[in-house]
């Protein structure tokens, strides 16, 4: 800016030479550079305005437009990683429920508790304090591990719960470190644990661990349970909760009360071969799974799974496959009748009955009142290749095909020599050795108008077709004789009022390891079918080694040890699955008219 002196001489001088006074001049060049500075000064003021407003409207448009795509986005929990550590990101392992989305197992946030012993400023301190709250640790072996010369690394825990957290937290010792992790969580304890299985930690560090399915369907679908892609996706399996607590309470109940070693049970839908409810006692808490045994008998430990793992000579039970196959052939009708006079000698054998029937009898009788000498007179007539066709027709010549680990040690065993006497003894249950899921299998087959179905513990959308083992007449037949059982011959304890129970008792003598049979061990089994004019679902228990002291006498049989049981069972879980009691109607010559 060209700065104009006020008072210039030369105007001075014309200013004067016509009159004019000079300070009209200064004043008038005093109001314009005045003018000058106002206007320069608002101009910048208003450039300023400007450029302001410009920034806050795209701060505020940026703004805007980042809360929109995060408004339409998913949320995502944010997630660090220590540098130089791999595999951190570890996906969480999917959770499985039951047939109604109940949960069975889940993940839970967690701690592990690890040493860094050249850190410590009190290692027996820490030892001592660490023992007081882990009662399984010894204090003395923590002080020599902490205290060890050149020690860096020890484990302490590979889990800890938020209380034991606090209290290790407590101590105050800067050598106790914490890794964050997830644990594999079976919320209902006990509760299906053989089905479940059980986990373990796999690939660990400090920070991190996966997890691997280490029996069970935990482990037959670890694949699928670890994919990330199907994190969100639970294993649905054809159990239902409720139905497997009361049968597992109930079970527990009657072999306390029946002095039993072990005790099994599988409850299966008859129309689609889902597995509803199983149950093996003693179980465990997969929780906190116990090791595997390294000596005695395999069904001395708890993990044992009696109702897959366990073969058994079931006993009769197995007189209903041979009634349906002399049914099905047209051998015999339920009223051909059969000599039934014994006992039946074959070199240094024989085969008897408990109790004397006569010397002759028909077919339902021999099933009704569960003749050895009957059925093998039956089996005689089928012969060994025929019935070993049949008994491969109805699943029972190889591995039951169910989804947990366990299933494929169940092979079925057998003679190796398939003679005549082998063809009688299979018929009524001995010389022949399988699982209650095969049992279960085969009388589903019996229940449902003659269709194997392969069974599973996954939920079934759709039924399946299954194979035709058996015409809907024979197993018509069999279901009303099957129904006999109940009401009229030996499992006359298996009567549940209102739910036509039907179904076959069955008593065998346990083998010894060395040969031979034990002559006071026995497996009882009940097969049984419900509701036996309109079957759902069959159950199969049994009880290992059952005893009960009634009427002055020791009971091993199982109309008196297994039969009992399982009508308790049934008439605790068939409201449960929805069955409504028929109701016997009352005829009008019952009803008494009275008037006051």
């Amino acid at each position: 800016m060209t700065r104009t002196p006020l008072r210039p001489l030369a105007r001075i001088l014309d200013a004067r030479a016509r009159g004019v006074n000079p300070d009209v001049i200064e004043r008038e060049n005093i109001r314009r550079r005045h003018e000058e500075m106002r206007d320069h000064s608002r101009a910048r003021a208003e450039t300023r305005l400007l450029v302001m407003g410009l920034a806050f409207f795209c701060a505020f448009s940026v703004i805007g437009l980042r809360m929109g795509v995060m408004a339409g986005s998913e949320g995502e929990e944010p997630r660090t990683a220590r540098a130089g550590v791999a595999s951190q990101i570890v996906p969480t392992r999917a959770e499985i429920v039951d047939r109604r989305g109940r949960i069975l197992a889940t993940n839970m946030e967690t701690s592990a508790l690890y040493a860094h012993p050249h850190q410590m400023i009190e290692p027996e301190r820490a030892a001592k304090e660490l023992a007081k709250i882990f009662p399984e640790l010894d204090a003395e072996t923590l002080t020599r591990r902490f205290t060890t010369p050149g020690s860096k690394f020890y484990w302490i825990r590979r889990t800890l719960s938020p209380e034991q957290r606090q209290q290790v937290h407590d101590i105050g010792e800067p050598g106790l470190h914490f890794g964050p992790r997830e644990m594999r969580l079976y919320p209902n304890g006990p509760i299906a644990a053989h089905i479940l299985g059980g986990s373990t930690f796999d690939n660990e560090g400090t920070r991190w661990a996966e997890i691997k399915g280490s029996a069970g369907l935990e482990h037959a679908f670890d694949e699928r349970l670890r994919d990330p892609a199907k994190a969100g996706q639970p294993l649905r399996l054809s159990l239902d909760l409720t139905v497997q607590a009361a049968l597992e309470q109930v079970l527990a109940g009657g072999m306390s009360l029946m002095k039993a070693k072990g005790a099994a049970a599988v409850l299966m839908d008859v129309n689609t071969g889902e597995v509803v409810a199983m149950a093996s006692l003693p179980d465990f808490d997969p929780n906190d799974r116990p090791h595997n045994p390294t000596s005695g008998h395999p069904d001395d430990s708890p993990l044992f799974n009696r109702a897959v793992q366990g073969v058994y000579e079931l006993g009769s039970v197995f007189k209903a496959f041979t009634i349906a196959q002399v049914l099905e052939e047209g051998i015999a009708t339920p009223d051909t009748v059969i000599d039934i006079r014994g006992p039946i000698r074959w070199g240094r054998f024989s085969i008897s009955d408990d109790h004397y029937l006569g010397t002759e009898t028909d077919v339902r009788e021999i099933l009704v009142e569960s003749s050895n000498i009957g059925t093998a007179r039956l089996a005689q007539k089928i012969g060994p290749e025929r019935q070993q066709v049949f008994l491969r027709r109805l699943g029972m010549m190889e591995t039951v095909p169910l989804e947990i680990a366990e299933a494929s040690s169940a092979d079925p065993r057998t003679q190796s020599n398939w003679s005549e006497l082998t063809t009688m003894t299979v018929s009524y249950g001995h010389g022949m050795s399988v699982s209650l899921a095969h049992v279960a299998a085969a009388y589903a087959a019996i229940a449902n108008g003659g269709r194997l179905l392969k069974p599973t513990l996954l939920r079934r959308d759709t039924p399946p077709e299954g194979t035709r083992v058996m015409s809907e007449g024979t197993s018509a037949t069999l279901r009303q004789m099957l129904r006999e059982v109940v009401t009229e011959g030996t499992a006359s304890f298996g009567d549940v009022e209102g739910y036509e129970v039907g179904g076959k008792t069955g008593t065998a003598n346990k083998l010894r390891p060395s040969g031979g049979y034990y002559e006071d061990k026995t497996i009882a089994t009940f097969a049984s079918i419900f509701p036996a004019s309109d079957p759902r679902y069959t159950l199969i228990l049994m009880l290992d080694e059952p005893e009960t002291h009634i009427y002055g006498m020791d009971r091993r049989t199982a109309g008196w040890t297994a039969v009992p049981v399982a009508a308790e069972v049934i008439r605790r879980i068939a409201p449960l699955l929805g069955l409504r009691p028929a109701v016997e109607p009352v005829s009008a010559a019952d009803i008494t008219l009275t008037s006051n």
